[in-house]
């Protein structure tokens, strides 16, 4: 059964139609497909038999295992997210922002709600991950971290994400401040280019003299301020 739904929030102008969501081809990540741990034998699953079908469209798929869901791209999205070879922390679930905000261009504001108004950051609650994955069909749970997310749900408790950029407590950051700010500061200025990553971690840049630095360092946040010609005032970050 396939289900539809339209969702909107009126916050970020967006609009997802789930149908959508769980229609998009699997070809464009063919190429991607070695970067799935592939089984040396008989097809045990949906995932491997799509990374099967990607190689080679003739090869023969028990029936209980040939389904359209968990699609090609979700099945490389989830494994990329959880390597633990990757950079950054393993998450307690394999969230990917290259599948939500790179492949279906999900705006950041639709998931971290209210970072446009609040000095803290706004990490989604489940209640957001459950509007969408309601209506879903049910072989996406395959996929362990959408299991572990709606145990979560059912029993009503929050995922304990492990933070990834963190200021010093004697910074005082305002998100809302800089997501408003004027010329517009991106998202991906800070964070970096989420929407190319499978799995998050606290990206290097050159700052300071071009020399490499860690994001959340001082001399990074003051090459920005000097670049957008913003406050470079002690008062204005540690007050």
């Amino acid at each position: 059964m396939v289900f539809f739904a339209t969702l909107t929030v009126a916050a970020v102008g967006f609009t997802i139609t789930v149908s959508q969501l769980v229609s998009a081809s699997g070809e464009k990540h063919a190429d991607e497909a070695a970067v799935v741990t592939e089984s040396t034998g008989p097809i045990k699953s949906v995932c491997e038999a799509q990374v099967a079908k990607s190689k080679n469209p003739d090869v023969e798929v028990p029936a209980e295992f040939n389904k359209p869901y968990p699609s090609l791209e979700a099945c490389i999205s989830y494994d990329a997210a959880g390597d633990p070879d990757a950079p950054g922390p393993n998450q307690p679930v394999a969230f990917s922002h290259k599948h939500h905000s790179g492949m279906y261009e999900i705006p950041c504001l639709y998931c971290h709600t209210a970072t446009d108004r609040s000095k803290m950051a706004g990490m989604p609650s489940l209640e957001v991950c459950m509007g969408c994955h309601t209506w879903f069909s049910k072989d996406f749970d395959e996929i362990e971290g959408i299991r572990v997310m709606k145990d979560k749900w059912e029993k009503k408790e929050p995922i304990e994400w492990k933070q990834i950029h963190r200021a010093q407590e004697f910074v005082k950051f305002r998100h809302n401040r800089h997501v408003k700010a004027e010329p517009t500061l991106a998202c991906q200025e800070c964070h970096g280019p989420v929407e190319e990553l499978d799995k998050l971690y606290l990206v290097p840049v050159k700052a300071f003299g071009r020399m490499p630095a860690k994001k959340m360092e001082m001399g990074w946040c003051i090459e920005c301020h000097r670049t957008k010609e913003a406050s470079q005032d002690c008062a204005t970050c540690h007050y």
